[in-house]
C-alpha cells in the first residue's frame, strides 16, 4: 500500500527534483573536472534558501556514479536537512544492490505515492551496464495497477529515462527504448498530468495530448541542448520545482546556482 502524508486533499504539493548527481565513494569525486558532491550540496543550500518547505523529494536517477553504497549514504545524508518524504528511483549509472543497502530502513524505495490530491508513482527503467532504459513487464503492470487503483487521484509518473525525443542527437539513442509500451498505459488514463524525468541534463518542458512532459538541470554537470554529438555546457548545477495543485494544474521552474563557473575536462573522460 502506497504510504499516505499528512498534507489533504485540499493542500498544494511542494515538489523537488534532484537528478543524475553522479556522486562518488570519495567525497572529492569528480566528473569531467567537477566535484559532484560540493555540486550537490550547493544545489541542496540552493533548495533550503529558496523553498522553506519541500513536502516531496524526488531523486530520479544517477544518484551515483560508481555505485557505491558510501556515495548513496553520502546523497541520504546531504538531502536528510530538507525534512522531505523522498523517494528514489535508479538511473544506468546506479547500482541497485548497493542503492537498496543503503535505503534500509526507510521508504526510500517504495515505488507509489499518495500526497495531497496526487498519486506519484516511480518507475524502474535501469537496464543493468547498459545506457538505455526499458520498461519490464512487471514495471509496466505497476504502472497500470498504480493508476487503475486511484482513479479520483491526478497522476505524476517518474522514470529516469526519457520517454520522448528531446533533440540531442547523440542522447535518442539512450532513451526508453520502449516507449510506445510506455505511452500505451498511460494513454488509456485521463487522469495522468504529468511525466518527469532524469537522465538528459538539461531542462525540458513540453506537452503530450494533456499530459507535461518535464525533465530538469543536473545537480552537477550540464549536457548542451541540441547538440549533435556529446557537449557539456557551462550552465550552472540546479533543480526543478513543482506545485501540485489539488485541481490538477501544476506550477514549475528551474532555478540554478549564482557565480558558477566551471570549464568542463574531457581530459579526464570518467563521464
Amino acid at each position: 500500500m502506497p504510504n499516505v502524508s499528512t498534507l489533504t486533499t485540499e493542500d498544494p504539493v511542494l515538489l523537488v527534483q534532484l537528478t543524475d548527481s553522479h556522486l562518488f565513494a570519495d567525497a572529492d569525486g569528480s566528473l569531467l573536472g567537477l566535484n559532484t558532491a560540493q555540486s550537490l550540496q550547493n544545489v541542496i543550500d540552493l533548495v533550503r534558501a529558496e523553498q522553506p518547505q519541500v513536502d516531496l523529494l524526488l531523486g530520479t536517477g544517477d544518484l551515483t556514479q560508481d555505485g557505491s553504497v558510501a556515495a548513496y549514504q553520502r546523497f541520504r545524508q546531504l538531502t536528510e536537512p530538507l525534512s522531505a518524504n523522498a523517494r528514489w528511483i535508479p538511473g544506468n549509472h546506479d547500482a541497485v544492490p548497493p542503492m537498496l543497502e543503503a535505503a534500509v530502513q526507510s521508504r526510500l524505495l517504495e515505488p507509489v505515492l499518495d500526497i495531497g490530491n496526487w498519486r506519484i508513482t516511480l518507475l524502474h527503467s535501469n537496464v543493468d551496464q547498459k545506457s538505455h532504459g526499458y520498461l519490464e513487464d512487471n514495471q509496466l503492470q505497476l504502472l497500470a495497477r498504480s493508476l487503475s487503483e486511484a482513479p479520483d487521484r491526478h497522476h505524476l509518473i517518474a522514470l529516469h529515462h526519457h520517454p520522448v525525443p528531446v533533440g540531442c542527437e547523440w542522447i535518442e539513442p539512450i532513451g526508453l527504448l520502449n516507449a510506445c509500451a510506455f505511452w500505451a498505459v498511460l494513454d488509456r488514463f485521463p487522469q495522468v498530468r504529468a511525466v518527469l524525468w532524469g537522465h538528459i541534463h538539461q531542462p525540458f518542458d513540453q506537452q503530450r495530448n494533456n499530459v507535461r512532459l518535464l525533465a530538469s538541470p543536473s545537480t552537477c554537470i550540464q549536457f548542451t541542448p541540441a547538440s549533435r554529438d556529446f557537449d557539456v555546457s557551462s550552465e550552472a548545477p540546479g533543480y526543478r520545482w513543482m506545485r501540485l495543485q489539488p485541481d490538477g494544474t501544476l506550477d514549475t521552474g528551474v532555478s540554478r546556482v549564482d557565480n558558477f563557473v566551471f570549464e568542463p575536462d574531457y581530459s579526464a573522460n570518467n563521464y
